[in-house]
Formats: C-alpha cells, structure tokens, sequence
C-alpha cells in the first residue's frame, strides 16, 4: 500500500494501481479517448494528463502508476490548459460535421470539446483528410474523424483476434487502415462491429439504410409494396437507452407501436423465427446424434453472421460442423415471402421486409445469395437496419414514445416464447435448444428456471462456460462462447483433443446480440449484463417457455412446412454454407489451415 493525495484528499491505495483508477474509485472524473481498461491503455490521446506536484512534466494517468507521497492534481490551470491545446489539435485534422454525425451528443470527443469551450475552434484546418471508402460496405470508415486513438486497432486485435486494422505511416502521417494494405472487401473481417460500438467520434460506423425506408423513394413511400419489418430479441433490450427510458417504459409493445406509427404494414417479432430455428436446429443437431460417426463434431451454432464469417475465412474445414439452419432473420424473410405471402395473397416481389437487428453483421448477411433467397431473384430479406438507425427514424418522425399506448406484434409472425427472447443474450441459443431437446427425448418439459442454468454466460469472466448433461441416457456436452477471441481459443483447444463437445454456441459480440455492433453505445460489460437481465425477465414472464410450444409455429408446421428438417425446411430453412466463399486468414499461425 502506498500513500498519496489526489486534490488535496489523503487517500491509501494498493501499490501499482493506476492514477486514472485510483481517482475513479475516488469519484473523481478524468476525461479519456483512447483509453479502454485492458485493451488500450497506451497514453496516446494525452487526455487523461495530471499534475504530480513537484514534477515539471504532466503525466498520462491511465499509464501512470501510484507511488508513496504522489501530490496529484486533476484539474489545475496547467492540466485544464494541456487538456485543451490536446483537444485542439486533435479537432485540427477532425471533420466537425457535428449536426448530422451519428454520434453527436454521444461523441467523447465533442464533450470534450464543449468541456473546454472549443466551440470557436471546431474548424482549425480546413485541409482535413479526404474520405475514400466505398460506402456500399455494411462498415464505413471516415478518416476524416479518426482521432488515432487506436481502440479499433485494440479491440479487433484482442478481441476479435482479426486484425482487421492496423497503424500505417509515420510522424504526423500516421493514421489507421485496413491492414496489410488491403481494402476492406477483401479482408478476412467479419462484420461484427465491435469497431463501431468501441470508436470514440464515428469515424467507424454502420452504413446508413434510413433513406431506404424513409427517403422520398423509399419503401414506407410506395403505394405498391406492403412493408414488413421484424424485431430481433436483443433490439427491445437497449432501445430505450436512446430515449432515457426505463425497461418497463420502453418495452416491446411500445416499441412495435412505434413502428406502425412510422408506417410499416406488418410488424412482427424475429421470436417467432428464434423458435422456428430451434425447431431446426435442434432436429438437426438431435438426428446428428444419433449418426455420430457420420459428422464432424461438435456442431455449431449459426445464428451469428459474424460468427459464420468468422469460421468460413479462419477455420474453412470446418465449415461442415455448422448448423445448415439460417439465422432467425434468414428464416423470417424466407417464411415471409413465401407462407405468409400466401396467406395475404401478395406477390413476393411485392414485399418488402425490414429486419431491425442488433447486427452490422446482418447487413451482410441478406446480401448471400444462398442465404437469402427464398424464392429464386426474390430475397429474404430485403435490408436491415440497427437498433441505433430505428432510433434515429422514431427521432425523425418526432414521436413522443412514453405517451403512445402498447400495442401487440402482428400474427401470425409476431409470437414468440421465452426461450426464443433469450437468443439475445450469449447462452441463450444453447439453453432454448436443450429445453427442447429435452421434451423431444422425455416428452416432458424441463424446469425452464434451472435445468440448463449452467450455459447461461453473460457476465462470466471464463472465456466461456460448458456443461454436461444426461436426458433420458443421451449424454450432451455443450459449451458457450462469446466474442471471436474466446471462439479461437475454445476451437484451438478442440483442435488439440484438450476438450470435447458435442454442440457449441458461438457469439461474436461480447455479451452476445445484446452487445451487438448495432446496438446503442456503451464500453462495458456491466452494460451488457444488464441488458440480459432485461432478456431473462421477458422469458421469466412469458407464459410459454418452449419453442415447441408456439402455437403459431405449430401451425406453420401443419399448414405448410409439415417436419422439422423435411424436404420443404430444408429448401427455405438450410443452407450448407459452401455457395458463398470470404478472403481466407492472411497469416498462418499454426491453426489455420488457408
């Protein structure tokens, strides 16, 4: 333990501790853009500087250690001085195009700014950085904003353990690219957006759709298409957190209210596909078991687009080992312009559907050809947009969301179970599959409460969680994993004979879809625990629990799919991943076969 004073206030704290956490658990606030506990604590912003009394030069707090007898001061005139030529210089090569930025108003560094009265200083060099991008692309980068703060660098690396971004050039040339000199299309990235949620001014951000669905041509706009949009699980989690809503203000039905406010024709519930899915996917993963030498194992997961991506450009062969199921979204689109389509007699070319996903990921995911096309020339979904770009319409249409009365999702695609809302937080496909699988081989249910308890993985420090279980004589051994660091570590461990399972969960996101890279901001895992308490409560009050209780999917069974994994799900529901291919890992690193 070592003595010090942090303004004038005596405190003794453990040897070795930063100042920048000393004084926060001190509640005393020091400003930060690089910095990010872990991952990127490098000094590099010089936002974070203090005085050491009897020191000449400022010191960066997040580096800097405590030691005996330190007289440290967090906001003298010297430091408030550094901390404003600091922000100054880094709004010299910024394009201060605050009003119609993404960020504004959740930007660090524009709080910065305003702190230190820059407000005369926001346009200090009109030679900023050209933006050459293409914006096609579900992830756009605004060299423009770059503040080299290297978060992204950071957090793709280790993370996400892709190295998608890198630092190039030197002195005041040195900025952030795609790595190894390659364009973003051709790298092996996987969409996640983890870049996006941990960039501090939007020079990393989503590719924006609104115009697509609000635009004078878009598709709210045309008399001659019926628009119908889904909801993923993980959206009614945090879209609140926009509008400075509590959970039981800013719930589900309030936010399909919303929706129909803004004109969509349908608006339905990606629960009802979360359910279709486990149907799938557990079939599948049960049929698989009972042929055990005629797979690879264990099986995977393929919910997560980001996940898919992941596996297909770093471990190619073993690309078999995932779920042919597509995604919720994949099935919803398929099921729309197909059954339902049907039912409301409409063309499918004349439905448009809209996905509201968590995900930059999903953005991608509908442009695959053998995953999105339910019909031939006629896709699945049409796009998607982030829980971030719903908010920013309901801003749009100047909505007052606290006052519009709850409403339901529409039918016959808009039920949902509790076990379908938990595929938002990490654990929750793995845990809504065993209950399943549980009734499927003990034609009971299982206490939805406490039976498959074990795999539910949001706030767990272990780079991920198993659990083994014996129904009815069948031993299944599963296992959970967020972020793609952790499913590089897990799959490196498989491919040594360290462990073994039978069927693995995969999230690319930490925390799962309810961190996703759509979400609304946030730089902490508590924020994301939070978020799966919220999902656990929607499943906790559902009155059904089980996919296999859905009555609306049941009747999709009945009416028109007639099996799980029969010949007509397979042609809408499955894919075998190989019709669409991504750049291979760059570098072999003892584990990649390229």
């Amino acid at each position: 333990m070592v003595n010090i004073s942090i303004n004038g206030t005596a405190l003794r704290v453990q040897d070795g501790t930063t100042i920048l956490d000393v004084a926060k658990d001190a509640g005393i606030d020091i400003p930060t853009l690089c910095y990010l506990k872990e991952y990127n604590e490098i000094g590099a912003c010089r936002m974070c500087v203090v005085e050491i009394e009897g020191t000449d030069q400022l010191v960066a707090s997040c580096v800097t250690k405590c030691e005996e007898g330190m007289n440290i001061l967090t906001n003298s005139p010297k430091v408030r001085r550094a901390r404003k030529i600091n922000a100054e210089l880094l709004l010299s090569q910024h394009k201060t195009n605050c009003p119609s930025c993404e960020r504004s108003g959740n930007c660090q560094l524009q709080k910065i700014a305003n702190e230190h009265s820059l407000g005369a200083s926001m346009n200090l060099n009109p030679q900023i950085p050209l933006d050459e991008w293409d914006t096609s692309l579900p992830l756009i980068r605004e060299e423009s904003k770059c503040i080299r703060c290297y978060r992204c660098v950071s957090v793709c690396q280790k993370i996400q353990t892709l190295n998608i971004w890198d630092m190039v050039g030197t002195g005041s040339h040195t900025t952030v690219a795609v790595s190894g000199g390659r364009k973003l299309a051709d790298a092996d990235c996987s969409m996640c957006g983890q870049c996006i949620t941990h960039c501090p001014t939007n020079a990393l951000h989503a590719r924006d759709d609104t115009d697509r669905l609000i635009g004078i041509n878009g598709a709210l706009n045309d008399p001659d298409k019926v628009v119908v949009v889904q909801v993923a699980p993980a959206v009614r989690t945090a879209w609140n957190e926009t509008f400075g809503l509590s959970p039981d203000v800013g719930t589900e039905k309030r936010m399909a209210a919303c929706l129909r406010r803004i004109g969509f024709d349908y608006v339905f519930d990606t629960n009802f596909t979360a359910d279709l899915t486990i149907m799938e996917e557990g079939t599948e993963f049960l049929g698989r078991m009972k042929e055990p030498d005629k797979y690879q194992w264990p099986m995977f997961t393929s919910c997560c687009p980001g996940w898919v991506r992941f596996l297909k450009s770093q471990y190619p062969d073993m690309v078999s080992q995932l779920s042919t199921a597509k995604s919720p979204q994949g099935m919803f689109g398929a099921v729309t312009k197909t059954y339902f389509a049907e039912k409301i007699g409409v063309d499918p070319e004349n439905i448009v559907c809209v996905s509201v996903m968590p995900c930059t990921a999903k953005k991608a995911e509908v442009e695959i050809p053998n995953l999105s096309d339910a019909k031939e020339g006629v896709k699945d979904v049409d796009f998607s947009i982030t829980t971030r770009e719903m908010c920013r319409i309901f801003e749009a249409y100047h909505l007052d969301i606290p006052s519009i009365p709850e409403e339901d999702f529409d039918s016959p695609l808009g039920s949902g179970t509790g076990a379908a809302v938990i595929f938002g937080t990490t654990g929750g496909v793995m845990e809504a599959a065993l209950r399943t699988c549980y009734y499927v081989l003990t034609g009971t249910n299982p206490d939805a409460d406490e039976t498959f308890k074990a795999v539910r993985a949001a706030g767990s420090d272990k780079p991920w969680v198993e659990a083994e279980y014996n129904v009815d004589g069948t031993k299944v051994r599963a296992a959970v994993v967020n972020t793609l660091g952790h499913a590089r570590e897990l799959i490196r461990a498989l491919r040594k004979g360290e462990v073994e399972y039978d069927f693995v969960e995969v999230m690319a996101c930490p925390g799962g879809c309810v961190g996703g890279g759509g979400q609304p901001f946030f730089f902490n895992k508590e924020r994301a625990t939070d978020r799966a308490d919220v999902i656990y409560g929607y499943d906790k009050n559902n009155a059904l629990r089980f996919s296999h209780e859905n009555p609306d999917v049941k009747a999709l069974y009945d009416e028109f799919l007639k099996e799980p994994c029969g010949e007509k799900s397979h042609h809408l529901l499955h894919t075998d991943h190989f019709g669409w291919d991504l750049p291979h890992a760059p570098v072999y690193d003892g584990d990649v076969k390229v």
